[in-house]
């Protein structure tokens, strides 16, 4: 990979850890700090789902019609900047929930607009047939952090405070920002096609998607995963505490075990798309994936759940890397961004729907049985991917 790639992946890493450390810290600073109720932390949580589905169609057209590094810096800077002011009003004795809920809505906002830009932003760095491998390994930093970024919160929150650890995610958004600052390949300025976008230009994307074959059976993949997969969102660490019993700390090394799994998948993942094509792989690693999440219902303790972490996310580091380079490769770059942020829409949008799905019908047939139901609903979404088998890979055709 050649050295503008190599920053945008060394910064990439730093912040990913860092994002996993707000991720925890946040809470853990409404509980031991504000001493948040349920009902404050469920709108904590929430408010970050609200600004992807808020934002997620804008982005993408803003991403089409501005260059993207200036947009991955300044999303950088202005989450550092956020972040820095829990910490800075915790010292002060000012800190409030609707700062957190602020904050929590802001970052929320800027991280879709990285996303979408670095996602749309790749395939000018690197040649179309090496966007697997960036992909790739930009999702090893993902299972770096994934497999870390717990324990090391931990570690942090006891020692620095969980303010003082979300203060460590800001400069890793400094970091982050100065690496892709470095980056020397320069794009061409885009021309704006007005003052503000409309809903014509917001919904190009959508459009591209419900046209095309292949993303669009990406698409309605990814919106019954994520309804299907929502069912376990709001109930797995309640199943895992209520009814298997498991202490906390095994919960921790049982989730850790995801990551690990995240970081075989994604180091495999080459090797298993050379031999299937990228297709067929998708579709393989799906199943799989969805196989590993018929074993959660099925678990008495902790050994079937930790199985279900290891080869689930070893199948979802798969199909992930897979879906992005795929629609990397079949969309022209002036639709790019678009294309990316309605995927993002779909892929995000319909979990909140699925958790409030999942604890209603909880309450009704039992947490055990409605997780049983999920795994059935995700397994037969792998049904949608049937279009994308003959896919072989980075010499597939682009859209026109």
């Amino acid at each position: 990979m050649n050295p503008d790639f190599r920053r945008l992946w060394t910064g990439q890493t730093i912040s990913e850890i860092g994002s996993r450390i707000t991720r925890e810290g946040l809470p853990l600073t409404a509980v031991m700090v504000l001493g948040a109720s349920p009902a404050q932390m469920g709108l904590l949580a929430g408010i970050g789902a609200g600004a992807t589905l808020l934002v997620s169609l804008p982005a993408g057209v803003w991403v089409d019609r501005l260059r993207r590094r200036p947009i991955l810096i300044a999303t950088d800077l202005g989450r550092a900047a956020l972040l820095t002011t829990v910490p800075l009003a915790a010292a002060a004795g000012l800190l409030r929930m609707e700062q957190l809920y602020l904050v929590a809505a802001l970052t929320g906002i800027l991280t879709v607009f990285f996303d979408v830009a670095y996602q749309s932003y790749l395939p000018f760095l690197v040649e179309r047939e090496r966007l697997f491998e960036g992909n790739r390994r930009l999702r090893i930093s993902g299972a770096i952090a994934e497999t870390a970024g717990p324990g090391l919160t931990g570690v942090l929150v006891q020692t620095i405070t969980a303010p003082g650890a979300i203060l460590l995610d800001a400069a890793s958004f400094l970091c982050s920002a100065l690496f892709v600052g470095r980056i020397r390949k320069r794009e061409s300025e885009r021309t704006s096609a007005g003052p503000s976008p409309g809903w014509r230009e917001n919904l190009a994307g959508v459009r591209v998607v419900a046209r095309d074959p292949v993303l669009r059976a990406l698409a309605l993949w990814s919106g019954m995963t994520g309804l299907f997969g929502g069912f376990f969102v709001g109930l797995y660490v309640l199943f895992a505490i209520r009814d298997l019993h498991m202490m906390p700390a095994i919960l921790g090394l049982v989730i850790a075990c995801g990551g690990v799994g995240e970081l075989i998948g994604a180091s495999l993942a080459s090797r298993i798309v050379a031999r299937l094509g990228m297709g067929r792989a998708m579709i393989a690693a799906a199943v799989v994936s969805a196989a590993g999440a018929t074993l959660i219902p099925l678990a008495q303790g902790p050994a079937l759940l930790a199985a279900s972490q290891l080869i689930g996310d070893s199948a979802r580091a798969v199909w992930a890397i897979s879906i992005v380079s795929l629609r990397q490769t079949v969309t022209p770059d002036h639709l790019l961004g678009r294309v990316n942020s309605s995927m993002h829409l779909v892929e995000r949008g319909f979990w909140p729907l699925g958790a409030m799905l999942g604890g209603w019908l909880a309450t009704s047939i039992g947490v055990r049985p409605t997780m049983a139901a999920g795994a059935v609903g995700i397994l037969l979404a792998c049904l949608w991917l049937l279009p994308v088998q003959r896919y072989g890979g980075q010499a597939g055709r682009t859209l026109p």
